[in-house]
């Protein structure tokens, strides 16, 4: 059995079909990041866990849903462009 695929078909390779590897590899950065900060203070189980929970399950669900299966690191580069950038053009036909 074969495939066609058009010329113009972007092939991505994903983790489990779902996630691009730039972006695990992204959470996983942010993630052990937040898991040091938390283990280097003294808090409670259940308040590492919670605050765990708290800061990481937000970049977890915008980098599962995505923005039109757009790469989490493009979609930080382009936020980052815009407060950078903060302009109203006006053109004029």
């Amino acid at each position: 059995m074969k495939f066609i695929f058009p010329q113009n078909y972007n092939f991505k390779n994903k983790i489990l079909g779902f996630i691009d590897y730039s972006t695990a590899l992204i959470n996983i950065i942010w993630y052990l990041i937040i898991f040091l900060l938390l283990n280097f203070f003294s808090f409670n189980l259940t308040l590492k866990i919670s605050l765990f929970i708290i800061f990481c399950l937000p970049l977890f669900l915008i980098s599962l849903i995505g923005f039109n299966n757009e790469n989490i690191l493009y979609v930080f580069i382009y936020m980052f462009k815009f407060f950078k950038n903060r302009k109203i053009y006006f053109y004029s036909k």
